[in-house]
């Protein structure tokens, strides 16, 4: 019987979606970008996607749109 290693398998590179820009004036935006960039210079990326998402779902008023966020 002959045993060998099964050859490397390469898998593609996904790169991070981009960034949301925080809304200026924002303080939870501004603190959420303070938290990505430190988590980007750990270089935890879980934690950079997380800021992102949670940044991307924070509700804003919107123009045009009254009394909802």
């Amino acid at each position: 019987m002959t045993t060998w290693q099964e050859p490397v398998i390469e898998l593609p590179h996904h790169s991070l979606p981009d960034a949301p820009t925080p809304v200026g004036g924002c303080d939870i935006c501004a603190a959420l970008a303070d938290q990505r960039a430190a988590a980007q210079r750990a270089g935890d990326l879980s934690r950079v996607v997380d800021c992102n998402v949670e940044m991307r779902r924070h509700p804003h008023p919107h123009p045009g749109r009254r009394g909802r966020r």
